[in-house]
């Protein structure tokens, strides 16, 4: 098989695997700091244990994340060398704004989040845990950076030419805000809330219907509801706001998610449909000029399509980018679907008599990493053949070095310690649910007496 296509799919198979774990860490995060908010202001000690447990469940996330994240590093310079050399001045200072702002801030107070219990006055555990939350999303901002400085480049200067050519930052401020940088972070940020608070539902939500640890299930599955709701209908914003910057500044990307393959006309936009792209048309469910009334409110506003760019830089895989797009979508529209019901049912004071509901919410856990995966297969798709959008192309950033069978025989070999990392997250995190919310029997007579000792005092 060509090197190219070897390094793409072991680029996209390693990061795939490493973006299961950061959403995931960002979003307990928000649930770890609600719980544990919630302790300090009424003092019931199940919220305690909530923050508790969850934090145990955070450090097995975090810790994977940053096993499989470093591979990637690595990566770049042994498969990608020539993008390296291209964007390392640029790529390489968010990545150390990274770990100068967001890892080490993240790390200097995870210590004592884990650790920290009964050795240090609540509130300072508190502020630990607002301290990994903050960095667990700072981590996010220059990641994402990163990234959105690839798909729309600004603040920076090309020096050299040919093979020696690089870009080099002018603007640091223009490079960070670069032109999809907020929309693409608060899209992620959301993305990850809606991870973390779909996990904590479905393990309550098991917990409900196996009728164990019942009375702190039902405080953790409100908050979770009330977070997911919130986050799942503030994804719609961000997801407009999101296409319309696409349209503005990556056009033939847009024209790919929708199929639009007309150089320039009225564009419709589909429910679902089939590309079939040697003949450039679209079957499928769709509502007429809905692009171009969503993009522009007006139906019959024109639509750059696909046939005004020539065809060497259009995105060569237009109905794998379509099909991603869409199904991000519908799980979107479903998360928000069944959140609002969870809603319904929780205002009617029916919502834990629902078993059908409950089960639900068990296997909806797996809707919000979908929903994640394929945004960022239909983003990274969609941005090709451009490594570096309009500057670089995916084929000129190969190292000139590496061979198809070294990436062949590296893919292979992550592939095996990748599987062998995810079957040990979920024994672990399998272990952690089945023991449940409380570490001992100590600790469930220790809140006993609390409740009790609360309710002498009342």
């Amino acid at each position: 098989m060509d090197v190219e296509i070897l390094a793409r799919i072991q680029f996209a198979f390693t990061i795939a695997f490493h973006y299961i774990y950061p959403p995931l860490s960002i979003g307990l995060g928000l649930l770890m700091v609600i719980f544990e908010g919630q302790y300090l202001r009424t003092k019931n000690k199940e919220y305690e244990t909530l923050a508790r447990f969850w934090t145990r469940i955070f450090a097995l996330t975090f810790g994977i994340g940053v096993a499989t994240g470093i591979v990637m590093e690595f990566e770049f310079g042994t498969n990608w060398a020539t993008y390296s050399k291209y964007v390392g001045d640029v790529f390489g200072s968010a990545l150390a704004a990274e770990g100068i702002f967001a890892f080490a801030l993240e790390s200097g107070f995870l210590g004592v989040l884990l650790f920290g219990w009964n050795r240090v006055k609540p509130i300072v555990h508190f502020i630990s845990t607002l301290g990994v939350f903050f960095g667990s999303m700072f981590s996010a901002v220059w990641i994402v950076i990163a990234n959105s400085w690839q798909q729309t480049p600004a603040g920076y200067h090309i020096v050299g030419e040919g093979m020696d050519a690089r870009a080099e930052i002018v603007d640091f401020w223009a490079m960070a805000f670069n032109p999809s940088a907020v929309d693409r972070l608060t899209h992620v940020w959301i993305g990850a809330f809606l991870a973390g608070a779909f996990l904590v539902l479905s393990v309550h939500a098991y917990y409900l219907l196996k009728g164990r640890h019942v009375e702190i299930s039902k405080k953790a599955f409100k908050i979770a509801l009330f977070v997911a709701a919130f986050f799942s209908l503030s994804q719609l914003f961000t997801g407009h706001s999101s296409a319309e910057g696409v349209a503005k500044n990556q056009p033939a990307k847009l024209a790919a998610m929708e199929g639009h393959f007309e150089e320039s006309a009225a564009a419709d936009m589909y429910i679902l449909g089939w590309v079939d792209t040697e003949n450039e048309k679209v079957s499928g469910i769709k509502i007429p000029h809905g692009l171009s009334f969503l993009l522009h409110q007006d139906f019959e506003k024109e639509v750059t399509g696909l046939n005004a760019f020539p065809k060497e830089d259009r995105p060569s895989q237009v109905n794998a980018v379509f099909q991603f797009y869409h199904l991000m979508v519908a799980i979107g529209m479903a998360l928000i679907a069944l959140s609002l019901l969870g809603l319904y049912f929780l205002r009617k004071e029916r919502i834990f008599e629902k078993k059908w509901l409950l089960q639900l919410f068990v296997w909806a856990v797996i809707l919000p990493q979908l929903a994640n995966q394929f945004g960022w297969f239909a983003a990274e798709m969609g941005r090709q053949p451009w490594v570096v959008y309009g500057l670089l192309r995916t084929s000129d950033a190969l190292s000139q070095a590496v061979t198809a069978n070294q990436v062949l025989f590296s893919l292979i070999m992550f592939s095996i310690i990748y599987s062998i990392l995810l079957i040990l997250f979920l024994y672990l995190l399998t272990k952690k649910i089945k023991h449940g919310p409380y570490e001992d029997h100590l600790e469930v007579q220790r809140n006993r007496q609390s409740d009790i000792a609360n309710s002498l005092i009342k």
